[in-house]
């Protein structure tokens, strides 16, 4: 299951991460959100060990969001060593959020 990343814990989980880290920046009353919600949570089972998957809700940790300039939601950023290689906004398709885990190992 994807972890929830609050405003508190995202430095901890994902600048000092060793592994890559995808974050999903949603909000519960985003359509589009609850659609890429169960990819997120196939990727976060398929990548389990290998790389970091979680969530940050919009509504209640707004400060990397707005770090990140995440304007749009879903948005899913991508980090290796602190800094983000990959951007997706809106809904993709799965194979486009594991390919980036993939080019990031």
């Amino acid at each position: 299951m994807a972890l929830e990343i609050t405003d508190a814990t995202f430095e901890e989980v994902v600048l000092k991460s060793d592994k890559p880290v995808m974050v999903d920046f949603w909000a519960a009353w985003c359509g589009p959100c609850r659609m890429v919600g169960p990819i997120i949570e196939e990727v976060s089972s398929e990548y389990d060990g290998k790389a970091v998957v979680g969530k940050v809700d919009v509504d209640a940790n707004q400060q990397f969001a707005a770090k990140y300039g995440v304007r749009n939601i879903p948005t899913v950023l991508l980090f290796k060593d602190g800094e983000i290689v990959s951007r997706q906004v809106g809904v993709s398709p799965k194979k486009v959020y594991t390919d980036a885990i993939e080019a990031a190992l």
